[in-house]
C-alpha cells in the first residue's frame, strides 16, 4: 500500500516536530518557541539544585545537567530544549586552567597571547567528556518528541576570553592580536574551532536534533573584519556539523550589520537578536529560517503588552523560509516564570505558521 500523508509523522514525531520542521525551512502548525541561554536561570528549582555547585561542576555532573535541561521543558513546554553547558565547557574538560567565577564570568589562569601559548593549548578529545554524552543521551531518552539543541561558543568569543583572561567590553588585548598578529590569532580560533566542532559532534552522536554556535561578542567586529579574520573559523564549525545531517543555529549579540556573513557562515536558522526587528533581518540573511527576537525586557511589561509585541514578531517572521520564536538574548534570572508561561502559551496558540 502506498505510504498516506502522515505516516512519516507517526513513525518518527520527534523530525516532524514544530521546531525542526521550522529549522528545516517548514511550516508547522504553530511558530515554535524555547528560550535561550538557560532559561532556568529565571526557576526556583534551578536556583535550588544549583545552591552550593559551581557552574562548571554542574555541567560535568550528568544528572544535574539532565534536570536543569528540562526544568524549562517541564515548567513552559516549550518546543525544544537548550543543553545545558558553558561556551568555555569544552576548554575546561580539555585541560585549559580556568574556571567560571560568580558575578564575573569566565577567568583564564594563563591568557594566551603568543603562538607558543597557542600551541600549548590542548585541543577537546571526545573521550575527554564522557559525561557529555551520557547527559545527551539521558536527555534524549527523557524528551521523547521534544528535540533537543546541542550547543557550543563559536571561535572568536572563546578567543576573547582567552586572551584577555576574563571577560571584556572592549576585546582591546583581542583586537590586538588579530590586527597586530594575525598568524597568532588565525592559529588560536582554528584550534578553539576543532575543539567547538567536537564538542558538538559529541553532542549530536548521542542524540541531539539540532546545534547552536553562539557568539556573545561578534558584535564588535566590523563586518570587514569578521570576514576576514573570523568567519572562514565559524566556518569550519559550522561545516562539521552540516556533515551531521542537524540544522545549524547560529547566534549573535549586537550583530545586526554581520547577518548576511553571518548566515553565509553555513547556518540554516540565522539567530537575530532584539536590536534588529525580524522584518529588517529576513532580507538580509537570504533563503533561511530566523529565530527571535523578542526583547527580553518584555516580558516584565503588562502580559498585554508582552503578547502585542509577540504578535508583531510572529507576524514579521513569517516573511523568512522559517521562524522559531525566543527572546532577543538569554532570559533575565529576575523574569517571572509564569509570565514566561503565558508567552509560550500565546506563541504556540497564535495561529499556524504558515
Amino acid at each position: 500500500m502506498p505510504e498516506q500523508p502522515g505516516d512519516a509523522a507517526a513513525r518518527d514525531p520527534l523530525r516532524e516536530s514544530a521546531f525542526l520542521r521550522a529549522a528545516r525551512g517548514e511550516r508547522p502548525d504553530h511558530t515554535p518557541v524555547w528560550f535561550m541561554r538557560q532559561a532556568g536561570r529565571s526557576l526556583p528549582e534551578y536556583r535550588r539544585v544549583r545552591a552550593g555547585v559551581g557552574m562548571l561542576e554542574s555541567c560535568m555532573d550528568p544528572e544535574l545537567v539532565v534536570e536543569i535541561t528540562l526544568q524549562p521543558v517541564r515548567r513552559y513546554g516549550v518546543d525544544a530544549a537548550i543543553f545545558f553547558s558553558d561556551i568555555v565547557l569544552p576548554l575546561k574538560a580539555a585541560g585549559v586552567d580556568l574556571d567560571i567565577k560568580p558575578g564575573i564570568g569566565p577567568v583564564v589562569a594563563s591568557p594566551v597571547r603568543t603562538m607558543a601559548d597557542v600551541e600549548a593549548l590542548p585541543e577537546l578529545d571526545p573521550g575527554q567528556v564522557p559525561f557529555i554524552a551520557e547527559a545527551v543521551r539521558a536527555l534524549v531518552g527523557e524528551l521523547g518528541a521534544t528535540p533537543l539543541i546541542g550547543f557550543a561558543g563559536a571561535p572568536f568569543t572563546v578567543a576573547s576570553y582567552l586572551v584577555e583572561g576574563g571577560p571584556s567590553k572592549e576585546h582591546a588585548a583581542t583586537k590586538a592580536m588579530m590586527f597586530g598578529a594575525p598568524d597568532v590569532f588565525a592559529a588560536l580560533l582554528a584550534k578553539i574551532a576543532r575543539t567547538a566542532a567536537t564538542y558538538l559532534e559529541v553532542q549530536v552522536a548521542a542524540g541531539a536534533s539540532a546545534v547552536q554556535l553562539f557568539d556573545s561578542w561578534a558584535g564588535a567586529l566590523t563586518p570587514e573584519d569578521y570576514r576576514a579574520q573570523v568567519l572562514p573559523h565559524s566556518a569550519a564549525v559550522l561545516e562539521r556539523a552540516g556533515a551531521l545531517g542537524v540544522p545549524r543555529i547560529h547566534f549573535g549579540v549586537g550583530t545586526a550589520n554581520l547577518l548576511t556573513d553571518m548566515a553565509e557562515a553555513g547556518a540554516d536558522v540565522v539567530g537575530v537578536d532584539w536590536r534588529t526587528p525580524l522584518d529588517r533581518a529576513v532580507p538580509l540573511v537570504g533563503d533561511r529560517a530566523v529565530q527571535g527576537n523578542l526583547d527580553p525586557t518584555l516580558v516584565f511589561a503588562p502580559t498585554e503588552v508582552m503578547t502585542a509585541r509577540a504578535a508583531q514578531v510572529i507576524e514579521a517572521g513569517r516573511a523568512a523560509r522559517g521562524h522559531i520564536f525566543n527572546l532577543g538574548h538569554g532570559v533575565i534570572p529576575s523574569t517571572d516564570p509564569d509570565q514566561l508561561a503565558r508567552l509560550t502559551e500565546f506563541v504556540q496558540s497564535y495561529g499556524s505558521a504558515g
